[in-house]
């Protein structure tokens, strides 16, 4: 079998992959995003990028991989919909997360739960941020490409994806045309499902699975080799042209974002304009006080109040005691009333059991 194009190696050239998914995308990867950050900076990769499929799943634990050993993390994720668009959004900053997040959210409410459903106009808006590669299927629509250019200009790519398979130089020709006439740019990409070569038979058998039907008789659902690894930079610069896995870097340097640089942003909803989180949930508390205590509270339970208080507002958690109350208040306005019962400290605290997140009366237990 014609085990596909070769090219002149370069060891200059370098790599990132811009297409891999872990064991989060359910039956189909087959290894954990840390064994995959740990590959790929063990193959000196430039960069690696986690796309689960419509998730962000393990995008947390390659985060903490990355950071140990230094590797540069990429955050995106595979999307395929129900009108044969098969994509992958890249997050070169925060607000290119914020909207794949949006676009996961949206798809993941429109289907049964573990499930999602997507369409081609779902991403027609609010993504103008991502970077955008195309994975074209084996017979490439140029509506789909026209489509794709037109929504994703300067910010699109054609993703070749070669697997030493017999149509490996005719898929790299075809490719090329379509990127000449319609002056998208191409870019080397692996769909990346196991670290290493030897999780193939894992990888078959997460196929079989989800597909519902054994080994035997998997077939054609199974992949016809086991490249869907992380190759060395060698393997790759023979299979790829040089020019596309330089792209692949050019790529990667355009993604700064990193997890790192998130922080918590509670809905300014929850606090009435005019006042602070730390003011608006005393002022819930004390209206607590006067419902769990109509004929006044201790001065033990007061001292205790104000120490919580002091340490809620000096550890910044004010939102969150806020959100848990909006979250009672909705469950006790119910035609029929939800039970809130916290748990744990919750059951020590009394801003707790004045803003109704516990029926416990703290003055009656010691904890």
């Amino acid at each position: 079998m014609d085990s596909g194009p070769e090219f002149p190696c370069s060891t200059e050239a370098g790599y990132a992959e811009l297409h891999c998914v872990s064991n989060f995308t359910f039956l189909r990867g087959a290894s954990h995003p840390q064994e995959l950050v740990a590959q790929a900076h063990a193959l000196k990769y430039r960069a690696l990028a986690i796309t689960d499929e419509c998730s962000m799943a393990g995008v947390v634990r390659a985060h903490e991989e990355a950071m140990k050993c230094g590797l540069k993390l990429i955050i995106g994720a595979e999307f395929r919909t129900r009108d044969d668009l098969h994509i992958v959004l890249l997050a070169p900053s925060q607000r290119a997360y914020a909207q794949i997040c949006q676009l996961i959210t949206r798809g993941r409410r429109q289907a049964r739960k573990g499930q999602y459903k997507l369409v081609r106009t779902d991403f027609d808006a609010g993504l103008d941020d991502c970077i955008a590669l195309w994975i074209p299927p084996a017979q490439p629509r140029r509506s789909i490409a026209q489509w794709f250019k037109q929504r994703f200009a300067d910010r699109g790519w054609i993703a070749v994806e070669l697997h030493r398979s017999a149509e490996d130089m005719q898929r790299l020709r075809d490719l090329r045309e379509l990127s000449r006439s319609l002056d998208l740019p191409l870019v080397a990409a692996g769909e990346v499902h196991m670290h290493v070569r030897q999780r193939r038979a894992l990888q078959d058998a997460l196929t079989a699975i989800r597909h519902g039907c054994t080994l035997r008789n998997a077939g054609h659902h199974l992949f016809a080799n086991g490249e869907r690894h992380l190759r060395s930079l060698e393997d790759l610069q023979v299979v790829y042209p040089e020019e596309l896995l330089i792209e692949s870097v050019r790529i990667a340097e355009r993604c700064t974002f990193s997890l790192s640089t998130l922080t918590y942003h509670y809905p300014r909803e929850l606090v009435p304009v005019g006042r602070t989180a730390s003011h608006h949930l005393r002022a819930l508390t004390e209206a607590g006080l006067i419902w769990r205590w109509p004929q006044g509270a201790s001065s033990k339970v007061l001292h205790t109040v104000e120490k919580e208080l002091r340490l809620i507002e000096e550890l910044g958690y004010e939102h969150f005691f806020l959100t848990v109350h909006e979250i009672v208040v909705w469950a006790r306005s119910q035609p029929k009333p939800i039970l809130c019962q916290g748990r744990g400290s919750a059951a020590n605290s009394i801003v707790c059991y004045a803003l109704g997140i516990t029926e416990v009366n703290p003055e009656l237990i010691d904890l």
